[in-house]
């Protein structure tokens, strides 16, 4: 099976991502199922496509009208529905027993030479596919980053059976949706994408327990500062324009007072059992008076004007 012949995909999972996938997936010309096991769960995805299609619309980011878009989208609640996708991603909840349970489910229901995809943000696509060993060279990692309608890296992880021709196939179809695909050769828990993300997050809670700064300037140092430049260069760039014998020099006398801890600290643990989990109870690190809508929107504005403007540097520059 070409890409070319690759227009059909299923998603498992309408929650946070599968909806952001749907509308991704069907700008790009593709037909798209997404499949939950609540009749409610796709009721809040269709909202919530219609929101994302009409965002992307009005920024200019789709070639279509939004109905055009969200026409090639079907929902419904029958997993037997993956049969006839060349692709079929899962994003259900972060738990290795349901996500075995479900690839099993799928081998059974999707076409023999399907690409079985997980979303998983961290758990080893190994562990996944060892339930499934007669399938486990179709069986491979898929990590969009949220909004992924917006943001463009994937991962692509290859569990230790995953064949080249997965990999391959997969990181073509990805491109040919105005995704970039981010190869991840070795199966190690949390990828790239996390274990740099909660490294940085480690670091800070870290900073803030130990009286350094206040969280809110931790934030605005590494949001307004360090992010800004990173949207523009990436961080191993940037050692390259300071020079690596002073980033040498900086490491041998840094990263021993670095933290090291393997158990999350009482900034983080004590919210948690407070029942201060984020914006959903309206305080986490931070409080918050606008609804979670609001504020993951006001997001999505200012990611698309970051994405935008260094688009026309880029542009201009070449």
């Amino acid at each position: 099976m070409s890409i070319d012949s690759i227009q059909r995909i299923a998603l498992v999972g309408a929650g946070d991502m599968g909806h952001g996938l749907a509308v991704q997936f069907a700008a790009h010309g593709r037909d798209v199922t997404l499949l939950d096991h609540r009749q409610s769960n796709l009721d809040r995805a269709n909202d919530r496509m219609s929101e994302a299609a009409s965002f992307l619309s009005e920024r200019g980011r789709l070639e279509e009208p939004p109905e055009t878009v969200l026409g090639r989208i079907e929902t419904t609640l029958d997993l037997d529905a993956v049969a006839g996708a060349g692709l079929v991603v899962e994003s259900i909840s972060e738990d290795l027993d349901a996500k075995r349970a479900l690839f099993e489910r799928l081998v059974a229901a999707a076409d023999d030479d399907a690409v079985l995809a997980s979303n998983t943000s961290g758990i080893p696509i190994t562990d996944i596919a060892e339930a499934t060993p007669d399938a486990a060279d179709r069986i491979v990692g898929c990590h969009w980053w949220f909004p992924p309608y917006l943001l463009e890296p994937v991962e692509i992880i290859r569990g230790e059976a995953t064949a080249d021709r997965t990999v391959d196939r997969l990181a073509e179809l990805l491109e040919a949706v105005d995704r970039d695909p981010i190869r991840v050769e070795r199966d190690v828990p949390g990828f790239v994408w996390n274990r740099v993300q909660f490294a940085v997050v480690r670091e800070c809670l870290h900073l803030a327990e130990a009286g350094v700064a206040s969280l809110d300037d931790i934030n605005r140092a590494i949001r307004d500062g360090y992010a800004v430049r990173t949207s523009a260069i990436g961080p191993l760039e940037t050692m390259d324009i300071a020079g690596l014998e002073l980033a040498e020099t900086i490491a041998r006398d840094l990263y021993p007072e670095l933290s090291d801890a393997d158990e999350p600290g009482p900034e983080l643990t004590e919210r948690v059992a407070d029942g201060r989990t984020g914006i959903g109870t309206g305080e986490g690190f931070f409080t918050y008076e606008r609804s979670p809508d609001e504020i993951t929107g006001r997001r999505d504005e200012l990611v698309a004007a970051v994405q935008s403007a260094l688009e026309e540097t880029r542009d201009g520059s070449e």
